[in-house]
């Protein structure tokens, strides 16, 4: 059977982490232990330690905990990145309760089937942005202003020890997250993630990236987003400083903050990443510092990867390929980044990933089929959706589950991954197989492209591109002519400054669509 394997106990001293913490909150106290005076977060107004940071969310499961929170009631947190996220996250595991982020950005009718959802004990909100859009309609639940909450929680965080109530009783098979995922249908799809599948995918990616101590982790992305989320347990595990910028920082300033702070180890998403390109090349000299560039939410242009490598000397872009369902699939190793360009990597440690038809039975190597994950770190399901559940979550014959992602690609003979695309991005054309994938990727090639989206053909319009350039749409389809063969040229090709980005800065592939739909009538 080809499959992607990674052996968690064959890593030598890396296999201790298999009988590290298995509770999210436990994460926190053994890097306090560890290393109480260490930066541990900071943002613009706050910077904790270790040991700071793991006082404050004693604080706040305390805080739950007279609120009348209990063990598996959720806890809903719809505020902007911050300092004070990592402690409403710790907190929250803490006290036993689920943690549900919800994207700031979010309002009004989307939030409403989000709460109803949930059934969250309470809401914590930024007070000014819960009188304008009216949260406390929208949900029975209390909502709490986080300015109220904070003030509570520092007051807390200072009484002594035996002046506080002890912690609630957590099983690791207890639910920590749930994560609302931005998938194609109105209808909420929450991930159900239990403590222990949480802390295993944390690290076993740790395990591959290696966070260090001496680390400056930057990151602006919402902890609405698994990326973001992760990010603090990530460079808790690491005991390395994470700083948060804020969801909507600008790319010039962030760019800044990457010299202010001297940050080595940056996420990004391909829109960011050829951003960060753009900027740098208006540098006088290249940026120096960062140690690691990580890719996430779409495959990073081979043009975008070279421009990060040339503006930022000695860093490593490391391709990565996840779903929300187990976090990460496979993670192209750090000291092998160069290798096997197209490449997703391989395995996250203690997993594996297999290729199978439509009838579930493998495929050889090199061939293309639905990319399935299996190992620990695949959550149980979503959240009070069965029938959903059983056909993404399927047993796999040893008391586990697989996730069946919905995603195509292929393995080589040495099990790296490559991606190929989600079902609706692989098509025929002209009688050609394609993907959208392979077309952006010819794209992204052509000089003078920031960005570009490929729209694969329907009922209403022929194959279609979007890219972010000057360039005229007659260039950018002459210059894919010379690259692909005629049937993956596109009929059509629309230019913009700019691509439309989803909250969690994904090229808004729903909103181009519906532009070039209303072009094309």
């Amino acid at each position: 059977m080809p499959s992607s394997t990674h052996n968690l106990q064959g890593d030598g001293a890396h296999g201790a982490a298999a009988s590290g913490p298995s509770l999210v909150h436990g994460l926190l106290d053994a890097a306090a232990r560890e290393a109480p005076e260490a930066p541990a977060v900071s943002d613009g107004a706050d910077h904790w330690t270790y040991r700071r940071l793991a006082r404050l969310s004693h604080a706040f499961a305390q805080w739950l905990l007279a609120q009348g929170v209990r063990p598996g009631d959720r806890v809903a947190v719809r505020l902007p990145t911050s300092a004070r996220l990592a402690v409403l996250l710790f907190g929250t595991s803490r006290a036993g309760a689920v943690f549900v982020p919800l994207n700031p950005e979010t309002r009004g009718f989307q939030l409403r089937p989000l709460l109803a959802d949930a059934e969250p004990a309470l809401l914590v909100a930024e007070a000014e942005a819960a009188a304008a859009s009216g949260l406390g309609g929208l949900t029975p639940a209390p909502v709490h202003s986080i300015e109220d909450v904070w003030a509570d929680v520092e007051r807390r965080a200072d009484l002594p020890d035996g002046e506080r109530l002890p912690g609630a009783a957590v099983a690791p098979t207890a639910l920590a997250v749930l994560l609302y995922t931005s998938g194609s249908t109105s209808t909420p799809k929450a991930v159900a993630c239990p403590h222990a599948q949480v802390v295993f995918a944390a690290s076993a990616i740790q395990q591959v990236l290696g966070y260090r101590p001496d680390d400056v982790v930057l990151s602006r992305f919402p902890m609405s987003w698994d990326v973001g989320l992760y990010k603090v347990l990530l460079s808790t595990l690491g005991r390395s400083h994470l700083v948060l910028v804020g969801d909507g920082t600008s790319d010039l300033v962030l760019m800044r903050r990457i010299r202010e702070t001297a940050a080595t180890v940056v996420p990004v998403v391909p829109s960011l990443a050829a951003m960060l390109v753009k900027l740098a090349a208006r540098e006088a000299e290249p940026v120096p510092g960062v140690r690691m560039f990580t890719s996430t939410g779409a495959a990073l242009p081979q043009a975008t990867i070279d421009g990060l490598r040339r503006a930022f000397p000695g860093a490593r872009v490391v391709r990565q390929y996840g779903q929300t369902e187990c976090k990460r699939l496979t993670v192209m190793p750090v000291d092998r980044d160069d290798e096997r360009p197209g490449s997703v990597g391989l395995a996250l440690p203690g997993t594996s990933v297999l290729i199978v038809d439509g009838e579930g039975r493998p495929v050889p190597a090199g061939e293309t089929g639905e990319i399935v994950a299996a190992g620990p770190h695949v959550m149980p399901g979503y959240w009070r959706d069965p029938e959903r559940s059983a056909v993404t979550f399927r047993p796999d014959g040893a008391g586990g589950l697989r996730l069946h992602t919905g995603d195509f690609g292929r393995l080589d003979e040495d099990g790296f991954l490559y991606f190929e695309g989600r079902r609706d991005d692989l098509f025929k054309r002209r009688g050609t197989r394609m993907s959208v994938v392979e077309i952006e990727a010819a794209a992204a090639d052509i000089p003078g492209v920031r960005a570009c989206v490929v729209l694969a053909p329907t009922d209403r319009r022929d194959l279609a591109i979007v890219v972010a350039s000057e360039l005229d749409p007659h260039t950018v389809l002459r210059e894919l002519a010379r690259r692909l063969e005629p049937a993956k040229v596109p009929a059509h090709c629309r230019t913009l400054a700019e691509l439309p980005l989803t909250p969690h800065g994904k090229s808004d592939r729903k909103a181009l669509a519906a532009m070039i739909d209303g072009e094309t009538r």
